[in-house]
């Protein structure tokens, strides 16, 4: 080491020896390229070590259910496993379909349909549980304000249908936390390719019978008729061991029988397994900003929220003949595979005579002649092999929207350059995107796209910082600002936040929370190190914070949510993580 280099501040010298002993880490000599080998991206999903399933020989035989109500770690602070841990449990129990229902939003829908690829026999279903008549954010509050309408989609059409509810509600909304719907509204974009339940606690029906009576519930039902079509509701029933379960889905089995609308039988889940109650309490807390004994009057008295067998939702809904079996076909209706729902490119306006595909074509042989003039037999044959796996994919679409964007840059004299694997690309050299010859220096254009991989490539283009708004502004010229939209990424759990919330749920003081927070300086540092005097009631807590089972899996919690996303140049009102689903957890 030379006597001149700069000094090294120590945290950062440990930072690097870490990063390098850390699974998924860049390893010694890495030169800071996108390498997969080594990327802090999430890692794609590995199954968990197989467990004993329900339903073996010994157990008896495997009763057809679907679990057609749960939320995942993306409903913000109120569900508590990951949609992963949520699948494998669900495959372990041995059920035919899960649905993923988080608060007004789709967040956990990449991460269930990854996960499904390891778990082929349960099918997976994608909705949302509407938060209806919010008056302020949710956050903050033991009880929030508002009703809910759990809405499921009917296969490509329906999840295309609610995903555009979502973002205009969001978008009507103005606040972060605070999506605005209109019922009328929702039933005219539904129109059929929507399952609508009545819900938890807090859906309009459940919540009428608890405060006006059957007469008052059987209104409200009369009223989700109305609107979405009685082939498209269907009244849920839950029992998680409280008194007034039973007598509820009474009162509500027989309006479903008088009014001809099918019973289904939920769990209204938060968690995969019971022992996911206690985090979710805490969460609980975290998100109403008391501690757990300031929220007891308003914590579930059970741990009943979790996924459960066939068999035991047949035991305990036996008085409701239907309620469980009604799950199954219902649910082979919904299901679909995420990967066939991929939204179609804006349609590109191009010359007279031309398709997408000549036309990219046309510019491509513009470049050719401009980067290499009297270009040699080899130049051209990769260009052609690239243009043929482009055609083939039929991805020319993409190719040009890229290339509008840049020649939009340069034609105002912004600062822009694709980076990352698009720089294996010929075509995106010779279209102006990038700035790396991949010919001459022989990059595989596989590295970017390969014939076998179903999805657009990424391109990824930086821009002058002082004047990206200026492109923003153009994609939504160009485009429609309901065809654009911003990447939002899902702030996790970092040690020292968990072990500063989870203080905060069990009522030590803000002094504590600080004290003990310092003393968690990495996220792979143990929880169990003797370096730190943190008790083990808040370290057992802030370790349980969910992490997404493709990750490696570091102390104190490496992937569970804490924040909602942050975005740069939009207005802070296009979405979040997920929300509250209400005081009591595990009825949302």
């Amino acid at each position: 080491m030379g006597w001149s280099n700069p000094p090294i501040p120590w945290s950062d010298l440990e930072r690097a020896l870490s990063d390098q002993r850390r699974p998924g880490g860049p390893p010694p000599g890495a030169d800071g390229g996108d390498s997969p080998a080594w990327s802090g991206k999430r890692m794609p999903y590995r199954p968990a070590a197989p467990t004993a399933p329900v339903g073996s020989p010994a157990a008896g035989a495997v009763v057809p259910y679907a679990e057609l109500h749960a939320h995942s770690n993306f409903s913000f602070l109120d569900g508590s496993s990951s949609p992963e841990a949520l699948l494998e449990e669900a495959a372990r129990l041995g059920l035919s379909a899960l649905a993923l229902a988080d608060h007004d939003g789709l967040y956990g829908a990449v991460r269930l349909a990854e996960t499904a690829e390891s778990f082929p026999g349960v099918a997976t279903i994608f909705g949302a549980e509407l938060s209806l008549g919010l008056t302020e954010p949710q956050n903050g509050s033991a009880d929030p304000a508002g009703t809910h309408l759990l809405v499921l989609a009917r296969g490509q059409a329906g999840y295309h249908r609610l995903a555009a509810a979502l973002t205009s509600a969001h978008l009507a909304g103005g606040e972060k936390g605070r999506p605005l719907y209109d019922t009328e509204e929702l039933a005219a974009q539904g129109d059929g390719t929507w399952a609508v339940l009545t819900g938890c606690r807090k859906g309009a029906v459940r919540r009428a019978l608890a405060t006006g009576g059957p007469t008052a519930a059987a209104r409200e039902l009369a009223g989700l008729i109305r609107l979405f079509g009685r082939d498209n509701v269907f009244v849920e029933l839950y029992d998680h061991g409280y008194p007034a379960d039973s007598a509820a889905n009474d009162v509500l089995a027989g309006l479903a029988a008088e009014t001809g609308v099918p019973v289904l039988a939920t769990n209204a889940v938060h968690y995969a397994t019971p022992e996911g109650s206690r985090l979710s309490a805490a969460l609980a807390a975290v998100r109403a900003r008391r501690s757990l004994d300031q929220m007891d009057g308003w914590l579930p008295g059970s741990d009943g929220a979790h996924l459960r067998s066939g068999a035991e939702m047949a035991a305990r809904f036996a008085r409701y003949p239907g309620a469980v079996a009604n799950t199954v076909p219902l649910a082979t209706e919904l299901a679909f595979s995420l990967r066939r729902a991929r939204p179609r490119l804006p349609r590109q306006d191009v010359p007279a005579g031309h398709t997408p595909m000549t036309w990219l074509r046309s510019l491509v042989t513009d470049g050719v002649a401009e980067k290499y003039p009297g270009a040699a037999p080899s130049v051209l044959e990769r260009i052609e092999k690239e243009l043929a796996v482009i055609e083939a994919k039929d991805f020319p679409g993409y190719f040009l929207i890229v290339h509008d964007i840049v020649r939009f840059a340069r034609s105002r004299g912004i600062l822009c350059q694709g980076r990352g694997s698009a720089a294996n690309s010929a075509v995106c050299f010779v279209l102006g995107i990038t700035a790396v010859d991949s010919i001459f220096y022989r990059l595989p254009f596989e590295r970017f796209l390969s014939s076998l991989r179903d999805e657009e490539p990424d391109i990824d283009v930086d821009f002058d910082s002082d004047r990206r708004e200026e492109v923003i502004q153009y994609v939504y010229g160009r485009y429609g600002r309901l065809n654009a939209a911003q990447v939002a990424n899902v702030i996790t759990y970092r040690p020292k936040i968990a072990v500063r919330d989870m203080s905060k749920a069990l009522g030590f003081s803000t002094g504590q929370q600080d004290a003990w927070s310092k003393q968690i300086e990495r996220w792979g540092e143990s929880a169990s190190s003797p370096e730190h005097d943190i008790p083990p009631l808040v370290t057992d807590l802030a370790e349980q914070a969910p992490r997404g089972a493709q990750t490696p899996r570091h102390p104190l919690g490496w992937n569970g949510p804490h924040r909602p996303p942050r975005r740069r140049g939009l207005p802070d009102r296009t979405g979040q993580d997920g929300q509250p689903d209400g005081p009591a957890v595990g009825q949302g």
